[in-house]
């Protein structure tokens, strides 16, 4: 049976201010790396065949009932305010409800220039499409809202960077939406209350059905985005690019360029090349995130009839959201060192042990798992330092029910380390994906123990560390 995608699009109605329609660039030669036939099949798409998935996931052929765009969006970049932006390199295909029900978009990465592509060549090269592959399902198979992969496909063609030519490649992402606090920015920053209506109307009628004001839209992004960075730095995760036009009004993970997972641990890491100031260092994402969602706050005042009211109703919400995201980071590393429900007065024993750890540059994926194993003294080049903690730490577990199990359910066995993915993509380039699937394999069963892949578990030697990562654009 023929590749089929049953399209049920909402986003091309909206004005044609919201995008620029335009079909995918062609690719040379396209060869399928990998089709997610799960993913697949929540989705209904019957899959087709490898070749129509190489042709349709590539660019080359635009499946009846897709209607292709380019979303525009402005954005605040490390600080400052980008009135146009917009999908330089990515392509709208369309939207799919799922058997779940749910209304999600079907998005080319790296399919080629758009009106917004500010001189560039709207490709991507394969390291960046398999990074962004391997991670976004890693993220959901950890259990954290993300866009997912659907198929990622080789061009045939190279394409150029700094370093020279290099394959190129694209991914098809699927996302709840690609609506971001950017593309309410867009708006407001041109005063077009009518098109900032409309694309209100459309994220409540989409994503929040149950809300009746802005202020309540800002509610209910707050509480999503409060609980998602929480669940980042539960395990260890640094985007790298918190801009305002890479935060879904969804509540997603989206947009992983320079995203990377801490080994050693250490509350000021920064890996992006980019972020020369560390705005985006792994303990300054919870502050980043409220200052987004201030932006945000300020491009939906104009949809409030009383600007005096809007300004006190949301800087009311924006101002409870550090404390939001507190409770949800107690409760997720509560659960790490295995208190089903954690309370303020536990506080304290999770920062004694991210002290430590800090101290020690224990592991940070490893200390949490060795604590089911009760190894986890182990990771520190100072013993004695976790053994003053240990003792009172068992004494408080040992009120709890089964502390055992909900340490295994709050901490992976696995992450994407990022030397074994920069390994994975040096060996795609020489046309072995076997590192890839196997990442793949693993990381989608990041819970469970697996002997075999043990060597996925190492942290890196000295020579492997990863000192930067980059976007790829």
């Amino acid at each position: 049976m023929s590749l089929n995608i049953p399209f049920d699009n909402s986003y091309a109605r909206l004005p044609g201010k919201f995008f620029a329609r335009l079909n995918p660039t062609p690719a040379k030669s396209p060869q399928l790396i990998r089709f997610n036939t799960e993913l697949a099949a929540e989705l209904g798409i019957t899959p087709g065949t490898p070749e129509e998935q190489a042709q349709t996931f590539a660019g080359n052929a635009v499946p009846q009932g897709a209607e292709p765009l380019a979303q525009a969006y402005a954005g605040h970049q490390f600080g400052g305010f980008s009135p146009q932006l917009g999908d330089g390199r990515a392509n709208l295909l369309g939207e799919i409800i799922g058997r779940d029900g749910i209304r999600r978009d079907i998005q080319l990465k790296g399919s080629g220039p758009t009106p917004w592509s500010r001189m560039g060549d709207g490709r991507a090269w394969m390291g960046p499409v398999l990074r962004e592959y391997v991670v976004s399902e890693a993220m959901h198979a950890l259990g954290i809202p993300t866009s997912r992969a659907l198929a990622a496909v080789a061009t045939g063609e190279p394409v150029y960077r700094e370093s020279g030519a290099l394959p190129g490649a694209v991914l098809t992402r699927i996302a709840a939406s690609h609506v971001r606090v950017g593309t309410f920015q867009y708006f407001a920053a041109r005063r077009d209350t009518e098109a900032l209506e409309a694309l209100y109307r459309h994220v409540i009628d989409r994503h929040f059905p149950q809300v009746k004001t802005p202020t309540e839209l800002l509610q209910e992004v707050i509480a999503r985005q409060a609980k998602l960075v929480a669940q980042w730095m539960s395990v260890g995760f640094i985007h790298g690019v918190m801009n305002t036009d890479n935060t879904t009004i969804s509540g997603e993970t989206i947009d992983y360029g320079p995203c990377a997972f801490i080994d050693e641990f250490d509350p000021q890491k920064v890996f992006s090349s980019i972020d020369a100031h560390g705005r985006y260092s792994y303990e300054n994402q919870a502050n980043i995130i409220v200052w987004n969602m201030a932006q945000l706050a300020t491009a939906l005042v104009p949809l409030m009839p009383d600007t005096e009211k809007a300004i006190e109703e949301f800087t009311e919400a924006v101002h409870a959201m550090p404390a939001a995201i507190h409770t949800h980071w107690l409760a997720c590393f509560g659960r790490k060192i295995g208190l089903e429900n954690a309370t303020p007065e536990d506080e304290m024993l999770i920062t004694d042990l991210l002290t430590c750890m800090a101290n020690e540059r224990a592991d940070f994926t490893n200390t949490f798992r060795a604590l089911i194993e009760g190894n986890a003294r182990d990771q520190f080049t100072n013993p004695a330092s976790f053994d003053a903690w240990e003792t009172g730490w068992r004494e408080r577990i040992g009120a709890e029910n089964d502390a055992d199990a909900v340490m295994r359910s709050a901490n992976p066995a696995f992450i994407p380390r990022n030397h074994r993915i920069e390994q994975m993509i040096a060996a795609a380039v020489d046309s072995d994906f076997a590192p890839f699937e196997r990442l793949l394999d693993v990381l989608t069963r990041p819970y469970d123990d697996q002997p075999d892949a043990a060597d996925l578990m190492r942290p890196p030697e000295p020579s492997e560390i990863v000192q930067q990562t980059f976007c790829g654009t």
